[in-house]
């Protein structure tokens, strides 16, 4: 797979969540992220969009922790999310990008890795978004089978990342969507 191939499957990931952030009625909703309301949620999301590439371009995992839950979405959430996946986009698209060390608050890793972190977590919060707004929660089929055949790889070697996924009981049975939610925690 080309290095325009893996972005592009974060730009599908990223689209799958803006069609649902376009439904957002109530921003103070409460998520599946116990810790969020939908604001929140997509601050997450943005405010993550653009630590990714500051720390594509030098950032330290110490500024990115600093900076993750500062507002991004200023008046305007949705071109705040759009503005924001399209900086991440056409920074991980920049010649040599996927092969950059950068300084991930969980260890040092390739920018392949990061690309592939930022996707899956796209994925996850898109369905976190869709039960909070009541929206479509089918979540795009191949990237599905994307995390649920490399969710080790994507997190490998990562520091403490256990913390953020909690699987629950029965990890196996039902769809695969459902198998990857639970596995993930929800």
């Amino acid at each position: 797979m080309s290095e325009f191939d893996v972005v592009d499957r974060y730009v599908l990931a990223s689209a799958e969540f803006g069609r649902r952030l376009r439904s957002v009625g109530d921003w103070s909703a409460a998520t599946p992220c116990t810790e969020w309301n939908v604001r929140q949620l997509v601050n997450h999301m943005v405010r993550g969009n653009l630590n990714y590439v500051a720390l594509l371009h030098g950032g330290t995992g110490a500024e990115f922790l600093r900076m993750r839950d500062v507002d991004a979405l200023g008046e305007d959430p949705v071109d705040a999310y759009e503005r924001s996946m399209e900086a991440f986009a056409n920074a991980f698209r920049e010649p040599g990008a996927l092969g950059r060390r950068v300084d991930y608050p969980l260890g040092e890793i390739k920018g392949d890795q990061a690309l592939a972190i930022r996707t899956a977590d796209t994925v996850i919060h898109t369905w976190d978004l869709a039960r909070a707004v009541g929206g479509d929660e089918e979540l795009n089929a191949e990237l599905v089978e994307w995390m649920e055949e490399n969710l080790g790889a994507i997190y490998e070697g990562l520091e403490g990342v256990e913390r953020f996924f909690a699987p629950r009981q029965g990890t196996t049975g039902g769809t695969r969507q459902e198998r990857l939610l639970r596995r993930v925690g929800r």
